[in-house]
């Protein structure tokens, strides 16, 4: 059925493969985000395979609930990488070993949950080094060491080690001095409680570029990898990996109508579905092809034809309509598309989107 997401389950082990061997160049344990691919059943499958990938990671409660019991039984251990929502608590501890926190207030009600569960509950302190996302700010020391003096207090909740994340909302590429930000604090921490933190988490796919460069700091011992592994990216900069692929996922949808009409929409131009307002390019008169699928499945702007005499010209919810006109297509026929990270969340995501196994 389409649409379809044709999975290349050998260009994802060699895609994990090759961030795997990045990593240990880094000296880092690894975290694959399961996020992108909404935990599917077969990629976690073939990740759990790989002696190396220490944890599997996801910012939605009901992905690693779905792959709990695997990962434990192959003796690995689960991450929520979003900060546990309050009404999420008793989840979070039955089905995350590890989460990401940054208040004081949300880690004391996880040390009460896990207490009602008999379970330890592992924490990783989030600190926000600039990108302003979630995290202790990192100027506010005092208030760090505050935090975690009361986390080493309690008696179900574990103080597993600090980390960053960076890029993802205010575009703060990761640098030798903003995580050596974040290792100096680690040791500050390590030096007032006289303990040693197990995980200093020097981000995500935005942070690999450093590894191969050797600026990564040396205290810096683990990354969270999602686009890097399913897409080939770092994702500070944009440059794809040397040895991986990027369309070990791609998309293969079917043309529900061909005909040759205008370029031009006729009559006066308002707002399209989604109250924005189109502009056109006057190609003349167009082999114009509606394929089924639209932007309720996906980002179209992240989409790329791999046929490259075939152009994307807009979408509807439902229908991305091409420019054929290069090509020999005929009613039922498909045409595949590479993915950026967002449209292939979208389609992971999306419940009308078929899965094929290669």
């Amino acid at each position: 059925m389409y649409p379809q997401l044709r999975i290349d389950l050998a260009k994802i082990n060699n895609n994990l493969d090759t961030v795997v061997s990045i990593a240990k160049q880094g000296g880092c344990s690894l975290m694959i985000v399961t996020k992108s691919f909404c935990a599917d059943q077969r990629i976690v499958a073939e990740i759990l395979k790989n002696d190396y990938v220490q944890f599997l990671a996801d910012s939605r409660i009901q992905n690693i609930a779905s792959y709990a019991d695997q990962v434990h039984m192959a003796g690995k251990e689960t991450v929520l990488l979003r900060l546990p929502m309050m009404s999420e608590i008793a989840d979070v501890v039955r089905y995350a070993d590890v989460s990401l926190n940054s208040g004081l207030d949300t880690i004391k009600l996880l040390d009460k949950e896990a207490a009602a569960q008999n379970k330890k509950h592992k924490v990783i302190l989030m600190i926000d080094m600039g990108d302003l996302r979630e995290g202790m700010f990192f100027k506010d020391e005092a208030a760090i060491m505050d935090v975690c003096g009361e986390i080493l207090k309690m008696d179900h909740v574990v103080l597993e080690g600090i980390g960053v994340n960076l890029s993802c909302y205010g575009a703060i590429i990761p640098k030798p001095e903003n995580l050596g930000g974040l290792c100096a604090i680690a040791e500050k921490i390590e030096k007032k409680f006289s303990i040693r933190l197990n995980i200093i988490s020097g981000g995500n796919s935005s942070s690999i570029y450093l590894i191969p460069k050797g600026e990564l700091p040396a205290r810096i011992n683990n990354v969270r990898l999602g686009e890097s592994f399913i897409l080939g990216n770092e994702t500070a900069y944009s440059n794809r990996i040397e040895g991986t692929y990027n369309d070990a996922v791609t998309l293969r949808a079917q043309i529900i109508e061909l005909k040759n009409k205008p370029s031009l929409p006729i009559g006066d131009v308002g707002v399209d579905a989604f109250g924005q307002v189109p502009v056109y390019e006057d190609r003349g008169n167009i082999d114009r092809a509606i394929l089924a699928v639209g932007k309720q499945d996906t980002n179209p702007d992240g989409m790329t034809p791999l046929n490259t005499k075939a152009d994307i010209l807009g979408a509807s919810s439902d229908h991305l309509i091409m420019d054929v006109t290069k090509e020999d297509y005929k009613l039922g026929d498909t045409v595949d598309f590479s993915l950026d990270y967002g449209a292939l969340l979208k389609l992971f995501t999306s419940q009308y989107i078929d899965r094929e196994y290669i």
